[in-house]
C-alpha cells in the first residue's frame, strides 16, 4: 500500500466479494471484517508523498485500513470495555463498511461507471449515498485521530480524491472548517479517551463516559452527513426510506451508549438487507430476503413511523429515559430484544420506555 496505490491482488478479491453478493450479506470473514487481512496494519503501509500520508478513501481496502489503524491506536485506552481484543466500540464501523460492500451499497448507483462492480470491486463510488455517509464516519475520525497524535507525532494526512470531485473535505483543516461540530466532537473523543482511561474512575463509569463521547462524535458525523442527501435521488423510494430508518435507529443506539464491539455489532448487522431495496419491496414480505432481514426492515420502519406520528416524541422519550448508567444498560438490552427477537412485541417496547422514564 505504498506510493502508487494498493499492492493487493484485486482479482481474487473480486471473486470473494461477488460470491457473497449472491446470498445474504456477509459480515465476517475468518472472524474479522471483510478483507481485513489485506488492509494496512501499520501507518507506514499507507501511501506517502513528500512525507504526507495520502490514503485513498475511495478504495475499499484503504478506507478499511483507516479503521484498522484507529482500532490499533486506541486499544491501549479501551481497557474499561472488557478483556477481549474485540471489545472496542470502534469495531462496529469496519463491520458496517463490510456490509455496505457485500450488499452492493458502495457501488455507483447511477450506473454511469463500473465502480464497485465486478470490473472494479474495490472502488467506492463518490456517487453512493451510503459511501458518502460512511466517509463522515471514517475519514473525519481518522483525520482527528492523526491530529491528536494517535498516528504518530506530527503525522500529516491528505486524503486522495478522484478528479473533478470537489464536495469532500480531505485534510484536518479542511474538514474542521466545513464541519466544525463533527471535528470538535471527534477531537473530544480522542482527547477524552486518554484522560478517562488514565483517571481513577471505576471501570463501569470509565466505559460509560468513553461511550458517551464516542456516540456524541458519531452523531455529529451523522448530522454533518446531511451533505450527502442529494445522492439519495439515485435510489428507489424504498431504499431511501430504509436509509432514513437506518439513520433514525442510530438515535436510539447512541442514547443508550451502546457498546458496538464485534460481538454486538455482528448481531445487529447480520439481519440488515443483503441488497439494495427496489420499488415493490415491502417488508416483512420480501421473498428473496431472509426472515431476519424482513423483521429488521419492519422494525426499523415501525420505529420511524411511530416517531413521525408522535412528532418526534418517541426519540425524545427514549433519550429522556437514558438518564443513568443503569437505564442505558437496560436500554441496550431492550434494543437487542426489539431488533433480534421477533416475539418481542412493539407494544412491550413502548411500555418499557414509559417505565424507564419514570425512574429518571
Amino acid at each position: 500500500m505504498r506510493k502508487g496505490g494498493p499492492t493487493w491482488c484485486e482479482q481474487g478479491v473480486a471473486n470473494e466479494v461477488f460470491v457473497s453478493l449472491s446470498s445474504s450479506a456477509v459480515i465476517l470473514e475468518n472472524g474479522t471484517p471483510i478483507l481485513w487481512a489485506q488492509t494496512a496494519s501499520q501507518v507506514t503501509e499507507l501511501p506517502m508523498h513528500d512525507g504526507i500520508l495520502v490514503p485513498d478513501p475511495w478504495n475499499y481496502l484503504h478506507r478499511m485500513s483507516l479503521y484498522r489503524l484507529m482500532i490499533a491506536a486506541t486499544d491501549p485506552f479501551m481497557g474499561s470495555m472488557g478483556t477481549n481484543a474485540t471489545d472496542s466500540p470502534l469495531w462496529g464501523l469496519p463491520l458496517q463498511l463490510g456490509w455496505m460492500l457485500t450488499s452492493g451499497r458502495l457501488a455507483d448507483p447511477t450506473g454511469a461507471t463500473t465502480c464497485g462492480l465486478e470490473a472494479e470491486p474495490m472502488c467506492i463510488s463518490t456517487q453512493s449515498w451510503w459511501a458518502c455517509v460512511n466517509y463522515f464516519a471514517s475519514v473525519l475520525p481518522f483525520l482527528s485521530a492523526a491530529q491528536q497524535g494517535f498516528m504518530g507525532a506530527g503525522a500529516q494526512v491528505q486524503m486522495q480524491v478522484p478528479a473533478g470531485v470537489q464536495d469532500y473535505c480531505t485534510t484536518y483543516a479542511d474538514c474542521k472548517a466545513k464541519y466544525p461540530d463533527a471535528m470538535s466532537k471527534w477531537d473530544a473523543f480522542f482527547q477524552g479517551l486518554k484522560t478517562t482511561s488514565e483517571s481513577l474512575l471505576p471501570d463501569d463509569v470509565k466505559k460509560d463516559t468513553i461511550l458517551g463521547v464516542y456516540w456524541d462524535a458519531q452523531m455529529a458525523s451523522t448530522d454533518a452527513s446531511a451533505a450527502c442527501n442529494p445522492r439519495q435521488s439515485h435510489y428507489s423510494p424504498v431504499e431511501v426510506s430504509f436509509a432514513h430508518s437506518w439513520l433514525n435507529s442510530a438515535e436510539y443506539v447512541a442514547a443508550a451508549r451502546f457498546q458496538t464491539n464485534m460481538e454486538k455489532a455482528v448481531l445487529f448487522l447480520t439481519p440488515l438487507p443483503s441488497r439494495i431495496l427496489q420499488e415493490g419491496d415491502s417488508a416483512p414480505n420480501i421473498a428473496d430476503l431472509t426472515a431476519e432481514e424482513n423483521h429488521t426492515l419492519y422494525i426499523f420502519s415501525w420505529m420511524k413511523t411511530i416517531d413521525s406520528l408522535l412528532g418526534g416524541t418517541l426519540v425524545r422519550l427514549w433519550k429522556g429515559a437514558m438518564c443513568s448508567v443503569n437505564t442505558r444498560q437496560k436500554g441496550a438490552q431492550v434494543l437487542e430484544q426489539l431488533l433480534l427477537n421477533p416475539s418481542f412485541a412493539t407494544s412491550t417496547f413502548l411500555s418499557i420506555i414509559s417505565e424507564m422514564t419514570t425512574s429518571c
